[in-house]
């Protein structure tokens, strides 16, 4: 019998590979401070807001900065970043995400998002997707960050459903133990390794088939738990 279950999507790193900006955005603001920034650093960022981000990155740079000079590189780092996701459109959206959604659809089922970006709705709209998404969760509408649950807490509820009826896509590792915490299935995209946290890891979506997605709707969530 087909049950009726929340899929809740991260959108960085998940929907789109928007880190990229993130990177190029924070880099520029690390250079101008007169410290680097590298790739690696960005990865460490994968899940956390952008206030937290900023605490971090001054940290690595060992720069302490007044409130309002703060808030100021933070507003700065946005219009960079903004800039970057301009141009995006449907080409961004990764590999099978698209297919996933879709089938979910045809399958009656609920589609949130719950992501830190305070930039959600305008990216979702440029790359097609915003109707998609029966409920939205940004950092504009949460308080706590990853790993805490919050978001995901809310998506639930703006679905109308348990924690325990909901399913998180996340390729963080923060974002894997909120939804652990939340009591909600959590499937990794990304690297295994880094990822082991979640009950189930894919590469991407190409490697997520309709028998597992069916699987998901189907089965009660204590018996898709894996740990």
């Amino acid at each position: 019998m087909q049950q009726t279950k929340g899929f809740i999507f991260d959108l960085d790193g998940v929907i789109v590979d928007t880190a990229k900006y993130h990177f190029l955005a924070w880099r520029s603001l690390a250079n101008q401070l007169g410290f680097d920034f590298t790739e690696n650093d960005n990865e460490k960022l994968k899940g956390i807001s952008r206030v937290k981000s900023l605490e971090m990155i001054l940290e690595w740079g060992n720069i302490t900065l007044p409130e309002e000079e703060f808030n100021k590189q933070m507003a700065l780092k946005n219009e960079e970043y903004l800039a970057h996701i301009s141009d995006m459109n449907a080409s961004e959206i990764l590999p099978d995400v698209e297919k996933t959604l879709e089938y979910l659809k045809n399958k009656q089922q609920k589609i949130a998002l719950g992501s830190a970006s305070k930039n959600a709705s305008p990216i979702l709209e440029r790359v097609g997707l915003l109707d998609t998404f029966k409920v939205i969760v940004d950092g504009n509408a949460v308080t706590k960050g990853k790993p805490n649950p919050e978001v995901f807490l809310k998506g639930a509820k703006g679905l109308d459903l348990n924690p325990e009826a909901c399913i998180v896509f996340e390729d963080s590792i923060s974002g894997i133990q909120a939804a652990n915490k939340a009591n909600m299935v959590s499937i990794g995209i990304g690297d295994p390794k880094v990822l082991h946290e979640a009950d189930y890891v894919f590469k991407d979506f190409t490697e997520i088939s309709e028998v597992f997605i069916n699987k998901l709707i189907e089965n009660e969530n204590a018996t898709l738990k894996q740990n």
